[in-house]
């Protein structure tokens, strides 16, 4: 495959990386949605992006098998980069404007096995399982875990500590920390709670592998948030609660967490089946 962006594509890039810079959103979206485009850019279908007919570039998408949300995030940039062209004068045409809706997928919420997470737990150092509890109790994204800065970012009031979490799209949301976790997060020094040999803080995809190695068979980080939503739920009934924990902007994407238990199902179908239940009227009466 060829790995050159065309001088024109990666001129029109920048620029767009710069507008999206100005609009305040997250550096991991525009590596994201810039990835996208460097991707049709390498693809050879035209030298400039505003030379793509819609058609072209309908066809490329569609030629290639990616799973059903790698495809709605790219029709989701392409999209976005069109709509710029346009807005900002470099074109007429939105060629984009030509590629199908991509549905998401239905998820199917998967916790983590709890035998699996205490063991994790048991056989983890120090650092992972910091790790393993920000994500297990408080339901963290692996990308906010990695940033948590205690000096900055622990708070304290009259009912106790709390942890300022910096969630996706700048989102930010107070979650309350348990005396113990904070502790433990204060006595790690001045800076991130995760340092990086540079002096940042580990990567969010680090701080996921560290946290999956640890967990084992097939288990991830994500599925200790999923985790997290069903046990809470579990214990509140309050989904509400729930969405605003794991700073969810929709209800919908937090009912997708919410793992059900067959045995609820099997026993609330029983006990409703046995009030409708009438005497089976006696043969030959």
């Amino acid at each position: 495959m060829n790995t050159t962006v065309p001088a024109a594509w990666q001129h029109e890039i920048t620029d767009w990386a710069v507008a999206m810079r100005s609009s305040r959103l997250t550096a991991q979206t525009i590596e994201l949605r810039t990835s996208h485009l460097r991707r049709v850019a390498r693809s050879g279908l035209a030298d400039s992006p505003w030379a793509i007919p819609a058609a072209q570039l309908v066809e490329w998408t569609g030629s290639h098998a990616w799973r059903r949300e790698t495809a709605r995030a790219m029709r989701s940039s392409l999209r976005r980069f069109w709509a710029w062209g346009v807005e900002s004068g470099r074109t007429d045409d939105n060629s984009a404007l030509a590629l199908p809706e991509v549905r998401p997928e239905t998820p199917t919420p998967r916790p983590a096995a709890t035998s699996t997470v205490k063991s994790a737990l048991g056989a983890s150092d120090a650092r992972v399982v910091l790790m393993l509890r920000l994500a297990n109790e408080l339901g963290m994204r692996r990308g906010e875990v990695a940033q948590v800065h205690p000096a900055n970012d622990l708070v304290r009031d009259t009912a106790g500590w709390s942890l300022l979490v910096h969630g996706k799209g700048l989102r930010k949301r107070v979650l309350p920390l348990p005396d113990d976790l904070a502790a433990e997060m204060l006595r790690s020094g001045d800076g991130f709670l995760f340092p990086s040999p540079t002096g940042s803080h580990l990567t969010p995809h680090w701080v996921g592998t560290l946290v999956s190695r640890a967990l084992g068979e097939g288990a991830t980080m994500h599925q200790l948030r999923h985790l997290c939503a069903t046990e809470v739920h579990e214990a509140t009934h309050d989904v509400r609660l729930v969405q605003v924990m794991l700073g969810h902007a929709s209800l919908a994407t937090t009912q997708r967490y919410l793992a059900v238990d067959h045995a609820h199902i099997r026993a609330a179908v029983t006990n409703r089946s046995a009030r409708w239940r009438t005497p089976t009227p006696e043969r030959g009466r």
